[in-house]
């Protein structure tokens, strides 16, 4: 599975007013719909960067800390995704902007906050030099309590040939496509490296359905995989 490029807002723009959620949403779908033609063309091109600077400015009109991104759609051929990144001050702004979105079709679906890949051990990603199989992630999850959090360390084999960065991104990556942005955002507390393969460690997949469970509001079991 590939992804495109995600983009973020230019720090240049713009007025640092919003207006209101419902008024800006309408100026925003009425301008895609201009945009659109082009979009389409460069999407069939495998050339994303020729939309970029015009929906950056798009959607930094709604609010100039809104973040988008153009994906692999799950129900649609692409998605559009305008986040707020779970900052409540921006939640009207993505309600408003979901809700005044077009009926989904064939070409697009609409999501307001970075939804969860179906199956992250079919997704393949590339970090620097490296084609990473997110298949191969193993994690250890502990649950607390107290805080309400699920503390994990990720491990894959290839961590140890990468440079800081890389070994981040490859890190916080397969969290992300496993449990979304905003489930991510509600539970994961600490984040850890493991280098070494933990004992009795979990699938990304496992992850997931343990997060999932503690949403749902089912705490009965509390610590997943061994220690890192």
């Amino acid at each position: 599975m590939g992804w495109f490029r995600r983009f973020r807002r230019r720090p240049e723009i713009i007025d640092e007013r919003p207006g209101d959620p419902e008024q800006v949403a309408h100026e925003f779908w009425q301008r895609w719909q201009e945009l659109l033609p082009d979009i389409s063309a460069a999407l069939g091109d495998r050339e994303p960067q020729r939309f970029e600077h015009d929906m950056t400015e798009a959607i930094a009109a709604m609010h100039p800390d809104l973040q988008f991104s153009v994906d692999r759609g799950q129900r649609a051929i692409y998605s559009l995704v305008v986040t707020g990144q779970e900052d409540p001050a921006l939640r009207p702004y993505t309600d408003a902007w979901l809700a005044a979105a077009p009926p989904e079709d064939a070409i697009w679906e609409y999501h307001d906050s970075v939804p969860p890949v179906p199956d992250p051990s079919e997704v393949t990603v590339n970090i620097g030099a490296h084609q990473v199989a997110l298949a191969d992630v193993r994690v250890v999850a502990q649950v607390d309590e107290a805080n309400g959090t699920v503390d994990v360390a990720v491990h894959h084999p290839e961590l140890a040939e990468l440079e800081p960065r890389s070994r981040e991104a490859l890190t916080f990556l397969p969290l992300d496509a496993t449990l979304g942005e905003r489930l991510a955002a509600r539970w994961l507390g600490r984040v850890e490296t493991a280098d070494n393969a933990p004992e009795n460690a979990i699938t990304l997949l496992d992850l997931r359905d343990l997060v999932r469970r503690l949403d749902e509001g089912d705490t009965g079991e509390e610590n997943v995989g061994g220690a890192g």
